[in-house]
């Protein structure tokens, strides 16, 4: 009887490949590939102008940069979880993604609701709409795509 070939794992008997335990991972495609680079798009976008508002103009409207600049990391932290088939990298990017429609949602409201506390726009003020309304639509496609993806037999 001839050994494994562990180059290509078998498949267990749900038909599903074991967890790459050497770090090898398919590279990402499809629906997948394309919600990653929109998440690093934003990532870069976000923080970028997170960054450059809160050490320059920082005083005028801080609660605005401080949220621009976290919802940078916040697509950051989609992005690495998005990148990867892992167990934490699935958590971390349903919590990122969790994170950000409850941001988008509360900011998007309170942005039409109290225009003072928001003189100035966020990512993810009026929904996003400085953005297209990518930030409203981004997470609810990640977080389709995880339920869509979840491993068989997880819960």
């Amino acid at each position: 009887m001839s050994e494994p070939n562990r180059a290509f794992p078998e498949p267990d008997r749900s038909g599903q490949l074991p967890e790459a335990a050497d770090g090898n991972e398919e590279p990402p495609t499809g629906p997948r590939r394309i919600l990653i680079a929109f998440y690093s798009i934003f990532a870069l976008a976000a923080t970028a102008r997170g960054i450059v508002q809160v050490s320059t103009v920082f005083e005028s409207a801080p609660l605005a940069y401080l949220l621009s600049l976290f919802s940078g990391v916040v697509y950051l932290a989609a992005t690495i979880g998005l990148s990867g088939k892992r167990r934490w990298r699935r958590a971390v990017a349903w919590a990122a993604c969790g994170t950000e429609l409850a941001g988008v949602l509360v900011i998007g409201t309170a942005s039409l609701i109290d225009r003072v506390a928001f003189p100035h726009d966020t990512v993810w003020s009026r929904f996003g709409s400085g953005y297209g309304y990518f930030p409203v639509l981004l997470p609810l496609l990640g977080l389709l795509w995880l339920s869509y993806s979840r491993p068989v037999g997880s819960s």
